[in-house]
């Protein structure tokens, strides 16, 4: 199983639009199967991760952020240009109970990059000390080893043909959850819903979906 999954903590005092509660530190899987109030959250941490207070003002090289919390909370998902969601493809083993997961360096924006390990082989690391997941194709096989740091990893093996299946349905999960964002922005963020429905699909690397009805 293959799941698009994004980084997600529990939300200290959040009452810009409600959010369902999350595992600090766990995973949030994204689809087109999301509560309204988990789609809610899973915007909120992308807009967090997308925070520019670091790079506010004319030395920053950024737009100084809107004096009002709901503007000012939104500003570095709306204005940069590559946007950000952290998390990335999480993999279960259903036959060994072996789960390979995001590293600290993988973003969901990165997706695609597994296509292009199946087309032109070599290693995606998603990674550092002291876990660093990594991914790797060896003819027809693809190898993810949980934790290179180990020497004995577990590992999960793919055939190049299973892998590319897999990939079509974290597409379908992505475009499914976007779909459900737009839904969602349309209710809770009317004046802003095609620029926050464009910017979470620039995070996602997907084209942004046709205006709702």
């Amino acid at each position: 199983m293959m799941q698009p999954v994004l980084e997600t903590y529990t939300p200290d005092g959040f009452d810009l639009w409600p959010v369902a509660e999350v595992e600090s530190f766990g995973f949030l899987p994204l689809s087109g199967e999301l509560s309204p109030d988990e789609v809610g959250a899973a915007v909120m941490r992308i807009a967090d991760c997308n925070d520019v207070s670091a790079m506010d003002g004319p030395d920053g090289g950024h737009t100084p952020r809107p004096a009002g919390p709901l503007d000012s909370f939104l500003h570095g998902l709306l204005t940069l240009d590559d946007p950000i969601a952290s998390g990335g493809l999480r993999v279960i083993d259903d036959s060994t109970g072996v789960t390979f997961l995001p590293g600290c360096c993988d973003g969901l924006e990165d997706w695609r990059d597994w296509h292009r390990l199946i087309d032109r082989g070599g290693l995606l690391g998603f990674g550092h000390d002291p876990v660093s997941p990594t991914a790797e194709r060896f003819g027809d096989t693809v190898r993810l080893t949980v934790n290179v740091e180990e020497s004995d990893s577990p590992v999960i093996e793919l055939g190049v043909p299973e892998l590319r299946h897999l990939l079509v349905g974290v597409e379908r999960d992505l475009t499914g959850f976007l779909a459900l964002a737009a839904e969602w922005s349309s209710a809770h963020l009317p004046d802003h819903c095609t620029a926050v429905t464009t910017a979470v699909a620039r995070s996602l690397d997907l084209p942004a979906p046709g205006p709702t009805t």
